[in-house]
């Protein structure tokens, strides 16, 4: 399925040149002039990349290369010659040639003034921030000399910080206007829970109804948090609770880590994106006060078994039991901002999602029954932290009905950002720690569960696994790589052919399995579209995640964040599934000795409902 490029900023387009048309043509390329070089660039690049082109540099504040142009923070100004203003670079497209200057002593003040009046109402410490030293307000003010507030500085509060949500944090005193979290919400996710309000100095960042975050429809995903070039948006840090925690002699405190977080976790140290440092967080984390360090690759692993039990089980429903209440496709559900995104917008197709937790829940509900029952500990004073890469995650443990075990099942959400600084605390280097494994019982995987953290890896690690147990062969795909599920497109539809089926699945003999992958929930807003249309009817399964590039581009992700970026973290977790022995979710050996030990009636049985699976009536409403 082709990528709809209405939805890509216009700095990701590929820029089509026609060999035909000549300079200064539609389809054509334009002859520009740069501090005095010539450039040619495509018919209608902005000034702003036709200077990156040429490796020219210009300040910017509100460009994200993620979203569309804005024009609003003025920084990007340069000269054009005839022009008797000096223009936003990110908001001029070239479409003549022009003679650009980046460099004037009136572009240097213009923007320097800018920066003045940025800071004169930005409110609060810098060295109390947490996005100190990660700041793009602070670095371009060092950058352009910024020594005192020429338009004096704001001492007194004018917000209330909004701290409502299990997820997200807002301080709008922080907030420099520049509106890239609103146009993340509306046009990167089309939620829209942010919006511009006000005019002149009361102009400010809210919600509808100046509502807090917490009641309003946001769904958490935290990709607002990932392009905010300040400390405005932040995740709800629970850090200080796990510290508690982790000093009480009483406590014993386990942390489940995906496999995302480990893929992206370097870049806070200094590392370029996509090093894995895998086994060296094991055992930073094991030196920083945490009883086990568990893989939440094992739970993933236990995803697949159930999700793709139940898949099975529906598809025989459906093709050999003519059952037409059977809700086909079967979307994943490990997403928490996905289900949250189809619970506020589509809640009359809830039956259509698998009732499997998410590996983080599965994993907090056995550590506080199966694991509590073989380390003979009392599941109450378990505290059982999750490493994960996404924001929606602290909402998702927070659901009062995340308590199959009888307590809460998952205590804290953690992000990457917020562990990172755990160990930065601690006096810790994370690259310079030796490597160690996971502890047992959970510290064996596979690389399915690996992929989990790329868009496009649960549905490949469900066919790895379905695939064989239908056919009793191998995916016919060279070394497990199945390329139909891979790759940054916003929607991709593919099927596989299940030919030469076992008895048991006989009845699938001849079926392509049909399948949809897609990541951001403007592109589940596109699936949701078609499944109204009725265009999904011989589909059969679909993966949908609520942030951009999977679980690896998630809220909680190292910043900045971009498409190079992400496809660097993706990388590292295809390079790491490769290197591991064991790469599909139903040959990983405890994954047997689990269902063997603690529920012997195996996947999507009795107990594995009341433990592993959560369910939604056809109205919406939860149940047990």
């Amino acid at each position: 399925m082709e990528k709809n490029k209405s939805r890509v900023p216009i700095s990701q387009q590929p820029y089509q040149i026609d060999p035909k048309k000549g300079n200064g043509e539609i389809g054509g390329t334009v002859t520009v002039e740069i501090n005095g070089k010539p450039v040619q660039v495509p018919f209608g690049t902005t000034i702003l990349d036709a200077c990156r082109e040429a490796n020219v540099y210009v300040p910017t504040l509100c460009h994200h290369p993620d979203l569309f142009m804005g024009g609003h923070c003025r920084l990007c100004l340069v000269e054009v010659e005839g022009f008797r203003t000096l223009q936003a670079s990110c908001a001029f497209p070239i479409t003549n040639p022009l003679k650009i200057n980046t460099t004037t002593n009136d572009v240097r003040k213009a923007r320097r003034h800018v920066m003045d009046l940025l800071l004169s109402e930005h409110h609060g410490d810098c060295y109390a921030c947490v996005r100190n030293n990660n700041c793009e307000l602070q670095t371009l003010a060092k950058e352009m000399g910024v020594d005192t507030f020429n338009f004096g500085h704001t001492k007194e509060s004018r917000f209330e910080i909004d701290n409502s949500s299990f997820s997200l944090l807002r301080d709008m005193d922080k907030c420099i206007l520049c509106r890239r979290c609103v146009r993340t919400c509306i046009d990167l996710q089309e939620v829209g829970v942010l919006e511009a309000i006000g005019k002149g100095y009361d102009t400010h960042i809210s919600t509808f109804m100046e509502k807090p975050l917490a009641d309003v429809i946001c769904i958490n995903c935290g990709q607002c948090i990932n392009r905010c070039p300040t400390g405005a948006l932040r995740a709800n840090d629970p850090s200080d609770e796990i510290w508690k925690a982790i000093e009480d002699p009483t406590k014993h405190v386990v942390i489940q880590t995906a496999p995302s977080p480990r893929a992206g976790i370097g870049e806070e140290f200094g590392l370029e994106a996509g090093t894995s440092l895998t086994g060296n967080l094991n055992t930073a984390l094991r030196r920083i006060g945490f009883n086990k360090v568990f893989d939440t690759n094992f739970t993933a692993d236990l995803t697949i078994m159930e999700e793709g039990t139940e898949l099975l089980t529906r598809l025989k429903k459906a093709l050999v039991d003519k059952d037409k209440e059977v809700a086909l496709p079967q979307f994943t559900s490990c997403s928490p901002g996905w289900v949250k995104y189809i619970e506020h917008f589509y809640p009359e197709y809830l039956d259509h999602l698998s009732s499997a937790k998410s590996p983080q829940q599965m994993f907090g509900t056995i550590i506080k029954t199966f694991y509590a029952e073989e380390a003979g500990i009392d599941p109450a004073n378990i505290v059982s932290v999750a490493l994960m890469p996404c924001s929606a995650k602290k909402f998702e443990c927070n659901r009062p009905e995340m308590n199959s075990s009888g307590y809460k099942d998952v205590d804290y959400g953690l992000t990457t950002r917020e562990l990172a600084m755990m160990i930065k605390e601690s006096g810790i280097y994370l690259p310079d720690e030796e490597k160690s494994h996971f502890d047992d019982p959970f510290g064996e995987a596979s690389g399915a569960g690996l992929i989990f953290g790329a868009t496009g890896g649960v549905m490949e690690a469900a066919l790895r696994t379905a695939y064989e147990l239908i056919t009793g062969r191998q995916v016919p795909f060279e070394n497990l790589r199945i390329e139909a599920t891979r790759g940054f497109e916003g929607i991709k539809q593919a099927s596989v052919k299940l030919e030469g089926c076992v008895p048991d699945w006989s009845f699938l003999e001849g079926v392509d399995l049909k399948f949809i992958v897609a990541h951001g929930t403007a592109n589940a807003k596109k699936v949701m579209e078609m499944l109204k249309a009725g265009e999904l009817k011989d589909v059969h399964f679909v993966e949908i995640m609520a942030c951009p590039g999977g679980c690896l581009g998630g809220g909680g992700m190292p910043i900045p964040t971009t498409t190079e970026i992400r496809k660097k973290r993706a990388q590292a977790i295809y390079a790491e599934d490769e290197s591991l022995p064991v790469r599909k979710s139903h040959e990983n050996p405890f994954i047997d000795v689990f269902y063997k030990k603690f529920i012997p009636e195996g996947p999507c049985s009795h107990k594995s409902h009341k433990l592993l699976h959560t369910h939604y009536t056809k109205r919406g409403k939860y149940i047990v």
